[in-house]
């Protein structure tokens, strides 16, 4: 009877305590998830300054900081495919930042927009591939790049988040010799090596990491290409909203 009666207890311990662990595991996850979020926005939020030139790339401010310069200088805006401006989302509109060049309250004035940022949201090639490409307000010149998730492996295609090779980005045009629209793309090994008149239209690639590159610049590409009505719009200095578009009722 005694060992009968020590057996249940040991059952009941374990229940109970296996009820107990499970709402502590619970409880902590749920309480943790709004911490989560506010983490993952602010990362969010750091390589987006990050790829405007705006943070080093080795600098880790405060909470504070990272959101005051946030909000001073980055805009979050909703675009269509013509590159206007509009108010709320509709089919095939896309988000876009600006980045102003000083606090002055004249948020849509394109001579205080000192550029704008792209999201990038690709395939690599063991999972996404999520970052930022920022332009300078010509419409046409890359001035930063950033990656904020991958899942490629390390020391190969993990080398896009690499200082090295997010710098490659800076100064490079999505407009050939001709004036005409071919993205940026990752080269096989140097893009010093390619014909002169390509080698603004490329950056340095990743050794061992062909296939990295290829994804991403696939990416890049089909991504730019829906926001090329953005890109006109500030090379030819017009950026409008849907309130200046007298066809809009």
């Amino acid at each position: 009877m005694f060992e009968k009666n020590s057996k249940s207890h040991v059952i009941l311990f374990a229940l109970v305590l296996s009820v107990v662990c499970s709402l502590l595991i619970t409880g902590a996850a749920t309480g943790l998830k709004a911490r989560q979020q506010e983490n993952m926005d602010l990362d969010k939020k750091a390589n987006l300054l990050r790829a405007a030139g705006l943070l080093d790339a080795g600098q880790k401010p405060g909470k504070e900081t990272i959101n005051a310069l946030y909000d001073q200088r980055i805009e979050e805006v909703v675009v269509d495919r013509q590159g206007k401006v509009i108010e709320t989302q509709e089919a095939g509109s896309m988000h876009l930042y600006f980045v102003h060049a000083r606090d002055t309250g004249q948020r849509r004035d394109l001579n205080n927009i000192s550029g704008y940022i792209v999201p990038i949201n690709t395939r690599g090639l063991w999972g996404k591939i999520q970052g930022y490409l920022a332009f300078e307000n010509d419409g046409q010149t890359v001035s930063g790049f950033s990656v904020f998730s991958h899942s490629e492996t390390p020391g190969l295609g993990g080398e896009i988040e690499s200082a090295w090779f997010r710098k490659n980005f800076k100064g490079k045009k999505i407009l050939n010799s001709q004036d005409k629209f071919v993205s940026i793309g990752i080269a096989k090994g140097k893009a010093g090596d390619l014909p002169k008149d390509e080698q603004e239209n490329y950056v340095d690639g990743i050794s061992g990491a062909t296939l990295t590159g290829r994804y991403l610049s696939e990416g890049i590409k089909n991504t730019l290409m829906k926001y090329e009505g953005v890109s006109v719009t500030f090379r030819q200095k017009q950026l409008k909203t849907k309130a200046d578009d007298p066809d809009h009722g």
